[in-house]
């Protein structure tokens, strides 16, 4: 079969195994080599890509909550949408959730995802409570900061080269609203964007996007959009039905003048300063689950999503020449996100540090790579990194410049022969 990310690069071929019991999954584990679990396939580039793939996502069962202290165990394939939609209505909401509900509890544990309120909650890894992981020999340990810490602390954020998360508990956050109070604030350049952040960084979420092809004084414009639950007692939520994109996009329909048109009436359409508007979870949390298949737009090339971080101190001059460099090329992206980071977690391969983080989609096309090059050197010369669960292509050496813990990590992998395993095409192209 060939199965590829949610960039639809690279692509390969694979063989994909199922399991029913924890028996199964030890007898596939022994049988292959290079295997890498897989959940619903929402990892950008070739994190959860392999020789072969196990197939975590059908097993996706509630298994217990305790609705006082809003304690919830579940199996590795839950999707964090099936806990929105089971928990909302009896007032509870995940305490970290990135920018699509369309992952399994599996992959956020393995990508530690993080999210709107990283500067004060942190990653997904502080809302787990244990989680139990089937290592290359078969046996499950229970993984905890309290229990088996090291291996706890190697996957969340492992990217699933540890072995396979069969299930976890998580604890979860108390609400009293299916609503977001929104504030946006408009800003005329990067460093307007930055004086927001810094204003609101009080407000538990925040998130910017960025027209990144804008020019000379207005480098870095922006619209940053904060917000906090509501309190207003109103719990029913349905997840909105949605459109789907049918097909791949023509390749040229993404081009600088398309981008630019887009990114013009993106920024314009907010006409104040700062204006306040109630939105629901799913707008304010998860606007691109609104459409299905929205990688499609970018053409049956694919895309990749370059995200990277840099340390607070540097962050605005490493954003502002790279913010220079891409307004150069004109390979823009109209999916700009910037976000504000609390410090560091203890996990050997998480992405965040405090600071300031920046995504970008670029719709694969020639000349892209050696852009990415480019900014790579940039991010490097900036104490940065970029994070793995969307990487399709950056360099050992890139890779290894940012993740002052890689070798921890590759020592706990050969000491419990995860290497002989549990591997992915991107571990192989980083020698993780």
């Amino acid at each position: 079969m060939s199965l590829t990310g949610w960039g639809n690069y690279p692509k390969s071929q694979n063989t994909a195994v199922k399991y029913d019991k924890q028996d199964d999954l030890k007898a596939l584990i022994a049988q292959h080599n290079d295997v890498i679990p897989h959940g619903n396939g929402r990892s950008y580039g070739d994190s959860a890509i392999g020789k072969t793939i196990i197939k975590v996502k059908p097993h996706d069962l509630f298994l217990d909550f305790d609705s006082d202290k809003g304690i919830l165990r579940v199996e590795a394939g839950v999707l964090l949408a099936d806990i929105i939609k089971a928990m909302v209505p009896r007032g509870w909401f995940l305490k970290i959730v990135p920018g699509t509900k369309l992952i399994t509890v599996g992959g956020a544990i393995a990508s530690d995802v993080h999210g709107k309120n990283h500067h004060v909650a942190g990653c997904f890894s502080e809302s787990v409570e244990t989680f139990k992981l089937m290592l290359p020999d078969g046996s499950v340990v229970d993984c905890s900061k309290t229990e088996n810490n090291e291996l706890f602390q190697a996957t969340c954020g492992g990217m699933g080269l540890t072995g396979v998360i069969v299930e976890a508990t998580l604890s979860l956050k108390k609400i009293n609203s299916k609503t977001i109070q929104q504030t946006t604030i408009k800003n005329q350049n990067l460093k307007e964007t930055f004086a927001a952040f810094e204003q609101y960084r009080d407000v538990p979420y925040s998130v910017a996007w960025i027209d990144c092809l804008a020019k000379g004084d207005n480098i870095g414009r922006s619209l940053l959009m904060v917000g906090d639950f509501c309190d207003d007692g109103k719990l029913k939520y349905e997840s909105p039905a949605k459109p789907a994109i049918p097909f791949n996009f023509p390749v040229f329909a993404l081009n600088p003048l398309s981008v630019k048109a887009f990114n013009w009436l993106y920024y314009a359409k907010v006409t104040k300063a700062v204006s306040k508007q109630k939105v629901s979870i799913d707008t304010f949390f998860f606007p691109l689950d609104a459409i299905g298949h929205w990688n499609r737009i970018y053409g049956r090339n694919g895309f990749t999503q370059y995200q990277f971080i840099l340390p607070k101190e540097s962050s605005f001059e490493g954003l502002e020449t790279i913010l220079q460099a891409i307004s150069d090329s004109n390979k823009g992206s109209f999916l700009a996100v910037l976000k504000l980071y609390g410090p560091a977690n203890d996990n050997y391969l998480s992405f965040p540090l405090e600071g300031y983080s920046l995504a970008l989609d670029f719709k694969i096309e020639k000349g892209l790579f050696a852009l990415l090059d480019q900014l790579d050197q940039i991010v490097v010369e900036h104490g940065g990194r970029i994070y793995l669960a969307k990487d399709a292509r950056v360099s050992k050496t890139v890779f290894e410049a940012g993740y002052p813990h890689i070798e921890k990590f590759r020592a706990l992998r050969s000491q419990y022969q995860m290497d002989q395993k549990f591997n992915s095409f991107q571990s192989k192209r980083l020698e993780i």
